[in-house]
């Protein structure tokens, strides 16, 4: 995964991420998230954290970008570019539980961008859905 020129197509996921993160529901962590998809169709999804007091329960901005897309869309949709961001200024990369529920409508070379590096020096990294899972749980036979 290396740093890289934000293409256009990128630049607006990234932007729509960045405007649905100010309605994060994250009143214990304060930490705001937002979450773009583009559909194979075309389409952009957005998506943002919601909080619950038991920690366990929170929705991740990933995932819910991804019920939206589903919900509007149907199951057999497919993801051809996410674009992450949070409004806190930290490294974060999709969690474990994102990226394997990502795995399951993601194409393996789509593109994904995310806040990576470290506090203070935080840069948006962009590479293929496959190199942040590598190893995604699969069910064929």
């Amino acid at each position: 995964m290396t740093e890289q020129t934000i293409p256009i197509p990128m630049r607006t996921l990234i932007d729509a991420a960045t405007a649905v993160a100010a309605h994060a529901y994250a009143p214990y962590s304060g930490f705001r998230v937002g979450a773009a998809l583009l559909l194979t169709t075309g389409e952009i999804v957005t998506g943002t954290n919601v909080e619950n007091v038991s920690y366990g329960l929170t929705l991740c901005a990933e995932r819910a970008a991804l019920v939206q897309a589903v919900a509007l869309y149907g199951p057999a949709i497919r993801v051809a570019a996410v674009a992450v961001v949070n409004l806190n200024q930290a490294a974060s990369p999709p969690c474990g539980a994102c990226r394997q529920v990502l795995a399951e409508f993601t194409e393996p070379d789509a593109p994904i961008s995310f806040p990576a590096g470290q506090p203070g020096a935080v840069r948006a990294v962009t590479a293929p859905f496959s190199a942040i899972l590598p190893y995604a749980f699969d069910m064929k036979l």
